[in-house]
């Protein structure tokens, strides 16, 4: 007996010190929880994340310009002859109004804003797609995704603005200090363009129809929106409706910051902010579940 005493006092002291110190294994604890029911933004698990996000921008701005002839000349280039049509079309044919600025600074104006949501969306709408190996085999926040598209147009915009500088030096425009709100209105635009990238993306992951309109739908909006005309030509019944277009407001925004309104038309700002805020909410819930299924049908 006094071995198979002995034998069960080193078998509990044993059990003891296995208790007592937890295995390294046992620090590094995975915790499953349900998804909540109101999907979120886990800001925590994208920063996480960062890295990859900056890989993803990097990776945008290199195959847009890879195999070019011209490189980046083409961030110069498109507004540039964009605004050169406009005001030979709409300011000297047209006779088209432009606040009493030269049409072509009036014109780019509102073309830098334009171009860069144009370029957002395209990127975002398609970015599901054009990435669905790295959807189907690695895990990570989807999110990314669209976050990355409409984050590497923003250098195609700095370079514009350096240009529209140029050209208001040119024009002999001066710049006003409301260009202190620049950013204001910059993070304005990249929310309505990731607003519209989280609704359209899952879209056209389902329905590649999407894809197929959306250069249709740009150009609509072109013309719906107040770039190669002032919003001062619309009629005063009509422009609480009209400003719920969100480009309304943030290229009304963009015109005061750099030609220095008297006043901001409100109206327009403060209808086209609400209605971008709506719908990035809308959007976001929209695209955390419709996320699942990414893998599964892209």
């Amino acid at each position: 007996m006094a071995p198979f005493g002995n034998r069960m006092r080193e078998l509990s002291e044993v059990m003891s010190v296995t208790t007592a110190t937890p295995s390294p294994t046992s620090r590094n604890t995975v915790l499953i929880r349900p998804t909540p029911s109101l999907p979120t933004l886990d800001v925590g698990e994208i920063w996480r994340r960062r890295e990859l996000l900056y890989f993803l921008v990097l990776r945008e701005l290199k195959l847009r310009y890879k195999q070019a002839a011209i490189g980046v000349a083409w961030v110069v280039l498109q507004p540039v002859l964009a605004a050169l049509i406009f005001a030979v079309i709409f300011g000297r044919f047209a006779k088209m109004p432009s606040d009493g600025q030269p049409y072509i600074i009036f014109a780019f104006t509102a073309l830098l804003p334009w171009t860069y949501f144009s370029e957002a969306v395209r990127r975002s709408t398609t970015g599901l797609i054009t990435d669905a190996e790295l959807i189907r085999k690695v895990y990570f926040p989807r999110l990314i995704l669209p976050l990355a598209t409409v984050i590497a147009p923003l250098v195609d915009f700095a370079i514009g603005f350096i240009i529209l500088l140029a050209l208001c030096a040119w024009q002999h425009v001066p710049l006003t200090p409301n260009l202190v709100f620049l950013p204001l209105f910059l993070i304005v635009a990249v929310a309505l363009a990731l607003s519209v990238g989280l609704w359209l993306g899952p879209l056209s992951v389902r329905y590649r129809d999407v894809i197929h309109a959306l250069p249709f739908l740009i150009q609509v909006w072109l013309y719906a929106s107040p770039v190669a005309y002032p919003t001062s030509i619309v009629p005063e019944r009509w422009r609480l409706l009209y400003s719920l277009n969100p480009m309304v407001g943030v290229i009304e925004g963009f015109r005061w910051v750099v030609l220095g309104a008297a006043r901001p038309d409100t109206v327009a700002i403060v209808t086209s902010s609400v209605v971008i805020a709506a719908s990035l909410v809308a959007g976001l819930i929209h695209f955390r579940k419709m996320e699942r299924s990414f893998a599964d049908i892209i």
